[in-house]
């Protein structure tokens, strides 16, 4: 099996716990400040990570980055898209269960793949095409509401907006990773550092000047805001990794074997009940990831 996808399944697998973990953060306090949390406390572990992988030479590979033009400024928009797009993430919580908020994000795979196709030269052979559109036609399954639960078009324009952001935090970020010339493992890693540290600047300096007050309540909660921290940083290490290796289109695609694991979550940690509708989409998702995967190994 190609390490992009273990990467990604791994990702995806540390991404549903730490969004259950923002989901129950973002019930105390702002969306801004949630995101924030994953960021700021994730840090450590990235560059953890990077030391790990570097050694002695951290300085000398971060501030080389730095200076590369063609790294800073894909880096620099991956940072600010993707805290866009978390925080319209979390925001979808507040209108649906934590299934159906989840799955309205989950387009970012056929944006992804759309976005890159047309604006950033990564398209994706038909083959590929199919199993993006399956994997997409599965989590519309899943988002689909119950009979007696109407339509938000809040949560709609929320959801189809924080696929959008992620969609373009996928690929500049392939576009920053590429532009270093180091292994795909430690350019993934130089990559995660300096773009979680800059989403960790907007974000504290966002949550001093507008919600200040949110620092009392996440210290209130500092087991759930490392272990947010934590599982965000052990998710991205998988996603930029996956990313900077293949497509972010089909890293994205079979990274949406995550709804598997938010099934699991609501099921036994959220008490939500889980529909048919959504259990089919279960089920074109896998055969989307499967479709994926034999088309990796030609």
């Amino acid at each position: 099996m190609a390490p992009w996808i273990l990467f990604t399944v791994f990702a995806a697998a540390m991404q549903s716990v730490r969004t259950a973990g923002q989901k129950s953060l973002s019930a105390t306090i702002t969306p801004m400040s949630a995101t924030g949390v994953r960021y700021v406390l994730g840090l450590p572990f990235a560059i953890a990570y990077l030391l790990y992988l570097v050694g002695t030479d951290f300085g000398v590979v971060v501030i080389t980055a730095m200076q590369t033009a063609a790294f800073v400024k894909p880096a620099v928009l991956a940072s600010v898209a993707q805290i866009l797009a978390t925080a319209l993430l979390i925001r979808v919580f507040r209108y649906q269960n934590f299934m159906v908020g989840t799955s309205f994000a989950k387009t970012e795979s056929i944006q992804t793949a759309l976005i890159g196709t047309f604006f950033f030269a990564a398209p994706i052979a038909f083959e590929g095409w199919i199993a993006v559109v399956l994997g997409v036609v599965g989590v519309w399954l899943m988002a689909m509401p119950s009979r007696n639960q109407p339509w938000q078009l809040g949560a709609i324009a929320a959801g189809l907006g924080s696929g959008a952001f992620f969609a373009l935090t996928s690929l500049w970020i392939r576009q920053a990773s590429n532009s270093l010339d180091q292994p795909i493992v430690v350019a993934a890693a130089i990559t995660l550092v300096l773009v979680v540290a800059l989403q960790s600047i907007l974000c504290l300096t966002y949550t001093s000047v507008v919600t200040p007050g949110d620092f009392k309540k996440i210290h209130r909660l500092w087991p759930l805001a490392v272990f947010v921290g934590a599982t965000s940083a052990l998710g991205s290490i998988g996603w930029f990794t996956a990313m900077s290796w293949e497509n972010p289109a089909l890293v994205k695609s079979v990274g949406q074997i995550e709804m598997i694991f938010t099934a699991v979550l609501t099921l036994r940690f959220f008490r939500e009940r889980v529909r048919l509708s959504e259990w089919l989409g279960v089920g074109a998702v896998i055969a989307s990831v499967v479709m994926l995967i034999h088309y990796s190994a030609q």
